[in-house]
């Protein structure tokens, strides 16, 4: 997929990821502390609202237009004219050259899922899965999936000056990061990443994305929705979450952390060296 040359218009509204507060010890000494920044979002799109969303902030304009994607309420980047985040208000406008279509039918079938936070999915998600088709010819060695691994260990992040977030990284099939995010949700990080292939016309055929997140089906079809085969965290996985990726023949890997994981489907993909 080439690069895009023409993007929609963005504000620039990121928030710190973290604030320092005083907290006392067990030996009552007083310790600045950092702690990860939590901001209420309501997205608007052609001014109707469409709900709130819980984020760090780091990457709104993309966690917006990653949800919007990842929900199937557009179907292309090139939809949108403008994506606008005012922090004073806690809100995100949205324009579109065409509206949402089926708006109020998504919207009467939206599922709470086992996120972090609150999860939804807009319409019927599961009954797409038959469309999506995974590249078969792309593998990756333990030696790459190693290689990402320590990538991602050595990151730096939020996550170590003040934990209570969750982290997404999409990787190459070299084990390179291509962008990390960080959020208070990981469905927020996985959405701020499907929003930034978007925005830089990044294909997924020939990625990894690596989550410390949970498997569950929703992590699943999302990932299959943005065509990447290779599916990593470095928790565990849902039932649900393991039937799916079966179903559409994706290849996914938990408990991995350093040279150990779990390979749970999809072995053809990955090779012994």
């Amino acid at each position: 997929m080439p690069r895009r040359t023409h993007k929609p218009t963005l504000s620039n509204a990121a928030r710190p990821a973290t604030f320092t507060v005083d907290a006392i010890d067990e030996n009552g000494a007083t310790i600045p502390t950092p702690i990860a920044g939590e901001h209420p979002l309501t997205i608007y799109v052609d001014k109707r609202e469409i709900l709130t969303i819980m984020t760090l902030g780091a990457a709104p304009e993309a966690l917006v237009i990653g949800y919007l994607r990842n929900q199937r309420l557009l179907e292309s980047v090139d939809e949108i004219v403008s994506v606008q985040v005012d922090w004073e208000t806690n809100a995100c406008s949205v324009v579109t050259k065409n509206g949402l279509k089926n708006l109020d039918e998504k919207m009467a079938k939206r599922t709470k899922t086992t996120g972090c936070g609150e999860g939804t999915v807009f319409g019927d998600l599961m009954a797409d899965l038959d469309n999506i088709r995974l590249p078969t010819d792309i593998k990756i060695s333990r030696t790459t999936l190693y290689t990402l691994l320590n990538n991602v260990r050595l990151h730096e992040s939020i996550y170590k000056q003040a934990g209570a977030v969750h982290g997404c990284a999409l990787g190459n099939v070299s084990g390179e990061i291509l962008t990390f995010v960080e959020d208070v949700g990981r469905h927020n990080a996985v959405d701020a990443i499907a929003g930034w292939m978007w925005l830089e016309g990044v294909g997924g055929s020939d990625k990894i994305f690596y989550t410390t997140g949970r498997l569950t089906s929703e992590m699943v079809i999302k990932a299959a929705q943005m065509g990447i085969p290779f599916l990593v965290s470095r928790s565990g996985l849902t039932e649900m979450g393991y039937s799916i990726a079966k179903r559409v023949g994706l290849t996914m890997i938990g408990r991995a952390v350093n040279k150990h994981y779990l390979l749970f489907t999809g072995a053809e993909r990955l090779n012994d060296g």
